[in-house]
């Protein structure tokens, strides 16, 4: 069997971020790292779901990939090419084929353009409409595919619930056609009955039109059933990577462990033997992280090699990464 080829190549990405601080009368400044270290990568026409706590930097990564943050370190691949230097105007051609769904439908939206001017916008900076006549009848077609109507080309975002501006932010990020889209916890403001069709619409695109997707969420029902690979991060680290039904029928990291005995179980019988794992201690800050690996100070089988040295994620079996000194 051909081995499919990776889409997006993380390899070693590093987000740092410089912040003011004060001390001793005199201000000074802070590293807070917010990815660091992160390797993965997502095959053409897959979804690589991204797990783990807010505040873990899930959302910066899919920001870096997308250059709209500049990586400190490391490398994005994208179909051969590396992008992650890139001059913004060797990257400009690239946008079209990467795109992002984002968090909050309410603030991502521009209050003061109608949904004509939203989902054209991308047609006319990138140049692929020749007339307003034309973008107009494409953006006509994106609203039809998104399940909304020809009379809501007009409105302004105020006027749509929830779920319909996440449509029409679905319909922005696909008006370029786009190969790759970060999914950037695109259902959480949601209802739950919206979620699923908001879900439904992604992967009948992804059938149709082979999109790949950086799917970020803390909902871990959803990242299972959207999923064909998961990578499960802890304050700036990826701790676990494994095939979605490998990682969760063997989740091997105490973290990955506590995560998703947290998560709600529909059978009352399943629910009744799964034993929720509490975690003692706070989140460490990613201004000051522990020295080795950084779930230590929270880890029930942390030992002295877990305070020296930083694990390494390995191949355990089948794919499947994992980032602790108990696993090696």
């Amino acid at each position: 069997m051909k081995e499919q080829k990776a889409l997006i190549d993380v390899q070693h990405l590093k987000m740092y971020f410089s912040i003011a601080g004060k001390g001793f009368g005199k201000k000074s400044r802070l590293t807070l790292k917010a990815v660091d270290d992160v390797s993965f990568s997502i095959t053409k026409g897959t979804t690589f779901g991204l797990v783990g706590e807010s505040g873990c930097g899930k959302t910066t990564v899919g920001r870096t990939i997308l250059k709209l943050y500049e990586a400190t370190d490391g490398k994005v691949i994208y179909d051969g090419q590396e992008i992650t230097k890139m001059p913004e105007k060797e990257f400009t051609p690239y946008r079209r084929d990467m795109q992002m769904i984002f968090q909050d439908p309410y603030t991502s939206l521009d209050p003061r353009q109608t949904v004509n001017e939203i989902i054209g916008a991308p047609l006319m900076v990138q140049k692929l409409v020749s007339s307003t006549a034309e973008r107009d009848e494409r953006v006509r077609e994106l609203v039809a595919m998104v399940g909304l109507k020809d009379d809501h080309i007009n409105r302004y975002p105020h006027e749509f619930s929830g779920g319909q501006r996440q449509r029409i932010g679905i319909a922005r990020a696909l008006a370029l056609k786009p190969r790759f889209i970060v999914c950037d916890e695109p259902i959480s403001a949601l209802d739950v009955s919206i979620q699923a069709q908001v879900v439904n619409i992604l992967e009948e695109f992804q059938q149709e039109m082979g999109l790949t997707y950086l799917f970020i969420s803390h909902d871990l029902s959803m990242v299972r059933h959207i999923s064909h690979r998961v990578g499960v991060m802890y304050l700036g680290h990826l701790v676990e990577v494994a095939d979605v039904e490998e990682l969760f029928r063997h989740k091997r990291h105490p973290y990955t462990q506590s995560l998703m005995s947290a998560a709600p179980v529909a059978d009352p019988r399943e629910a009744t033997s799964n034993k929720r794992i509490i975690l003692e201690g706070d989140v460490p800050s990613p201004l000051n992280p522990p020295s080795g690996c950084p779930f230590r100070t929270r880890c029930r089988y942390a030992k002295d090699i877990c305070s020296e040295a930083m694990p390494e994620l390995t191949d355990v079996g089948s794919g499947h990464f994992v980032a602790c000194h108990n696993m090696l």
